[in-house]
């Protein structure tokens, strides 16, 4: 699971959870980008991300944190990223977990023909964000499976501008992460 977690938020987890236990996976990765292609820079550092995932999957051991895209820079493409934990793990078989919105962006995605021959994508419905499976090239959609997760309408984009606003995220990041927020000033955040 990639994206910038800019922050992590309770949205994340529930994602990730609904598609580890549909599709049995052992482990899911949460990999935090460098620079996303499609959106501006992250509001805190690549490493307090990274530490925010950290403390927010540490309860449970099938969730790891992952710093491949922070380590190698640049924008992170999620092809660059697959060919290298490809070649670093042959014998796995790979997931890439997204919500709706960025199903239905698939075709738009750097490599995306290279993509759909080495991993399957998870789509994960989200409040707001129509998936239209049916509209995207053949190719694609069969590369794609669907799990259902509770519609839960939290975003990162939500969470910055609560904090911007003066107003609470108790509750919408795990308490690890809010401690941690708290303890180094992420986003401006205060006791």
């Amino acid at each position: 699971m990639g994206g910038a977690f800019d922050p992590i938020h309770t949205g994340h987890l529930l994602a990730a959870e609904a598609a580890r236990d549909q599709y049995e996976l052992e482990e899911v990765w949460f990999m935090p980008s460098h620079q996303p292609p499609h959106k501006a820079k992250a509001g805190v550092s690549g490493e307090q991300r990274l530490e925010m995932v950290k403390a927010a999957i540490q309860s449970n051991p099938a969730f790891q944190p992952l710093d491949i895209e922070l380590r190698r820079g640049g924008i992170s493409y999620t092809v660059d990223t697959m060919k290298q934990l490809l070649a670093e793990h042959p014998a796995y078989e790979f997931y890439f977990i997204i919500g709706a919105d960025m199903v239905n962006y698939l075709p738009k995605w750097e490599g995306i023909d290279e993509l759909v021959q080495m991993i399957t994508f998870i789509g994960l419905q989200r409040p707001g964000s129509m998936l239209e499976l049916d509209s995207l090239p053949e190719f694609i959609q069969d590369g794609v499976v669907l799990a259902e997760m509770p519609l839960v309408d939290i975003s990162s984009s939500l969470i910055r501008s609560r904090l911007r606003q003066g107003k609470s995220i108790r509750y919408l990041v795990p308490d690890a992460v809010y401690d941690l927020m708290i303890r180094s000033g992420a986003y401006g955040i205060h006791p």
